[in-house]
């Protein structure tokens, strides 16, 4: 499985650790501490929303990719549901619906301590062709 982590600052900065990705389900785990806080002391909510983007994306592309395809983001609309101070947090992605021109993505991090649902999301994309 090719390193995504270490591919832009961003993913760096992410701390996502994989455990799964293909074209149907993209698990892991991201980290979220005080570099991800907000002036506050909570984990930023464009942490969950770069994460929904990350794991959405990276699972479309799995899925489109032996097409020479890549997949693109349209919308990304995360809810945030319950503070969080620290602690990795679990992912899932899943795809709602995969067609020739477009997939919807559903996202889900919870807390692994109780299972709790922190954050959700869904990321519409365009498959579009590859470039290079």
């Amino acid at each position: 499985m090719t390193d995504l982590t270490s591919t832009s600052e961003l993913m760096r900065l992410l701390d996502i650790v994989f455990e799964d990705r293909g074209p149907t389900r993209v698990t892991g785990s991201v980290a979220a501490d005080e570099r991800h806080h907000q002036p506050w002391g909570l984990v930023h909510g464009g942490l969950y929303t770069a994460v929904v983007e990350t794991f959405a994306t990276t699972g479309a592309f799995e899925a489109v990719k032996d097409r020479g395809q890549q997949a693109v983001g349209l919308t990304n609309v995360t809810d945030f549901l319950r503070p969080h101070r620290a602690g990795r947090l679990n992912v899932v992605a899943e795809p709602v619906q995969q067609g020739r021109t477009q997939q919807l993505w559903q996202v889900e991090i919870r807390r692994p301590a109780d299972g709790k649902l922190v954050a959700r999301g869904q990321v519409r994309l365009q498959n579009v062709e590859g470039s290079g």
